[in-house]
């Protein structure tokens, strides 16, 4: 228990200390914002701090830093360091440059962003990338939610009438002005998901020593023996680090009044994510006792889990308020995964989003092709199991990508001479992870396990090379100048 505290502890110093060092790298000053020099009513609004940080919160902090924390607690109370470290050095560092580098280029998306700073190759391979990834995200959004919500319910409806629920409140809220339906929401919403978090790890503290949360150690409590390398780095992506968040962040790019406000809505949303993930993570182990009790109730699906442990720890009435924040948490971020994918099909075709039409042609389809997913995930056992996987690494793997972009930003508009060694280094550890994890998967191409973990080392090696030679020579120019 004595280990939780002091991660949580951890987390808030890397937010007070570490976000400002990002926030110097950036150097963000009093230009005005797209909200103001584009502002449209529908997407560019402006909004208050306070409820940009919670529409971010929202935005990211989905299915992920639950099932991924639980999934990810079956590896041992390691996980808990990953959880810290990965969100103060690489996930919170993401979100808040990606979130920037939006705001300087009219709330541009990443796709958009990587054609700027890697060139046409790369924007063109990110349009389809993160579309993709956006309508996965969507579709594992759906899929929890509604299954939480008819066991929370039974006799009602089943999984497929909520599924049909959830779809045309994403319709909605894909289509509407952002400020009418999530600006209004979210804030209500983002209380109670920080309740639910604080419920569900009251409830574990204080079972009067009914349930133990363990203390940190370096072993691999994982019963079947998976390797903690990659495969806990990449279970576990919203609770650390999670590429989902470069397509958000620039949604809030574009509401937010002030770029100094940037790292409380950015670096703070992550950290406060992390928190939620920590409480899981922890709940996990405690509740069950054992990774391996852990790993035999995950068997039969996260939701049931979540279930579980809400209502075993809480009791009825408090599993029903903790289990309406695990289905707000997915839900919240479901809608602007799809709204995400909108705008970036939007820059694509150069459709202007004041008119209704314009958002309804690129809507519709986004959903039929969430809906079909959706419908496999509910008929095929596995389904829902392979589609997180590849979310999961297609998540990892465009983490890697803003992680880059960001390097290239800060090397080209970079004030410090080693500002861009903030996202260099994740970049280069995210790309190991990736590779590793995509060359040994069996969903990747199932090669050997030690080929692969040196593959992916080397080719994060090659990647940082090519980072330094690129470094020395604009510090070459600038000197010059």
């Amino acid at each position: 228990m004595i280990s939780l505290f002091i991660s949580f502890v951890i987390l808030i110093v890397g937010y007070m200390l570490y976000g400002r060092v990002a926030e110097k790298a950036f150097a963000p000053d009093g230009r005005e914002t797209p909200a103001f020099r584009k502002k449209d009513g529908v997407d560019f609004v402006p909004i208050r701090t306070w409820k940009a940080f919670l529409i971010q919160l929202l935005n990211i902090a989905g299915t992920g830093p639950i099932f991924g924390a639980l999934m990810g607690a079956v590896f041992g109370p390691v996980v808990f360091l990953w959880i810290i470290f990965g969100a103060i050095f690489g996930g919170a560092v993401h979100d808040f440059m990606c979130g920037m580098v939006s705001m300087r280029h009219d709330g541009a998306s990443i796709a958009e962003l990587s054609g700027i700073y890697l060139g046409k190759a790369a924007n063109v391979f990110m349009n389809l990338f993160s579309v993709v990834l956006l309508i996965l995200c969507g579709t594992v959004f759906v899929t929890s939610p509604a299954g939480l919500i008819a066991k929370l319910i039974p006799g009602f409806m089943d999984a497929r009438f909520w599924t049909v629920v959830i779809i045309v409140y994403y319709l909605l809220a894909t289509l509407l002005p952002i400020d009418k339906l999530i600006g209004k929401l979210y804030p209500v919403f983002g209380v109670l998901l920080i309740v639910m978090a604080c419920a569900v790890i009251g409830g574990i503290v204080f079972s009067g020593g009914k349930y133990t949360i363990p203390e940190i150690t370096l072993k691999n409590l994982h019963p079947e023996g998976t390797h903690i390398w990659p495969y806990m780095f990449i279970t576990v992506a919203c609770g650390a680090i999670s590429g989902f968040h470069a397509t958000q962040s620039p949604m809030m790019s574009k509401c937010i009044t002030s770029e100094k406000e940037g790292r409380k809505v950015f670096y703070g949303a992550m950290i406060c994510e992390s928190v939620i993930a920590l409480v899981w993570a922890a709940a996990g182990v405690a509740f069950y006792g054992s990774t391996q009790l852990l790993n035999e109730a995950l068997s039969h699906g996260a939701s049931n889990v979540v279930y579980e442990i809400s209502t075993g720890v809480l009791g009825m009435l408090g599993g029903v308020l903790a289990v309406a924040g695990v289905i707000i948490c997915p839900v919240t971020s479901g809608d602007t995964a799809f709204r995400s994918a909108r705008l970036i099909l939007a820059e694509v075709f150069r459709l202007d989003q004041k008119k209704i039409g314009n958002r309804l042609v690129i809507t519709v389809p986004l959903l039929l092709a969430g809906g079909l997913l959706t419908w496999y995930s509910l008929h095929d056992d596995k389904g829902f199991q392979s589609v997180w996987r590849y979310f999961s690494w297609s998540n990892q793997t465009l983490a890697m990508i803003a992680l880059w972009v960001s390097t290239s930003y800060l090397i080209k508009n970079g004030k410090s001479r080693f500002a861009s060694l903030l996202t260099a280094l994740p970049a280069a550890f995210m790309t190991a992870v990736s590779i590793t994890y995509i060359l040994t998967a069996t969903e990747g191409f199932g090669l050997d396990y030690q080929v692969s973990a040196i593959a992916g080392i080397a080719a994060a090696a090659a990647a940082f090379g090519i980072y330094l030679t690129i470094w020395i020579a604009a510090m070459k120019g600038k000197t010059t100048k």
